[in-house]
This record gives C-alpha cells, structure tokens and sequence, in this order.
C-alpha cells in the first residue's frame, strides 16, 4: 500500500488528530461518507446513453 506501514498510519493519524480535534475528525468523516453515497447514488442513476444521444 504505496510503502505505507502501520507505524506511518499510526502517525498520520495522530497529527490529524491533534490538527483538527476529535469532534472535527467525526464531522469530516460524516461529511465524506454522504458524499461519497451521493456520488455512488449519482453513479447508480445515471443513464449511460445520455452522452450518446448529444
């Protein structure tokens, strides 16, 4: 995984954290995850001979 060990993640994830706080981090994980499932519900209901028709 890009050279990227356990330790390292363990880091990251430690600077983010005293970067952005813990309440920050919940809101910021909540805020990708909804857009992550808008983007895959927008993925889902596209209509894949809308680009043919132009």
């Amino acid at each position: 995984m890009f050279g990227i060990g356990m330790p390292e993640l363990i880091v990251i994830f430690l600077v983010v954290l005293l970067l952005f706080g813990g309440n920050r981090i919940v809101d910021i994980a909540k805020g990708l995850g909804g857009s992550i499932k808008e983007f895959k519900k927008s993925l889902k209901d596209a209509d894949p001979t809308q680009e043919l028709k132009k």
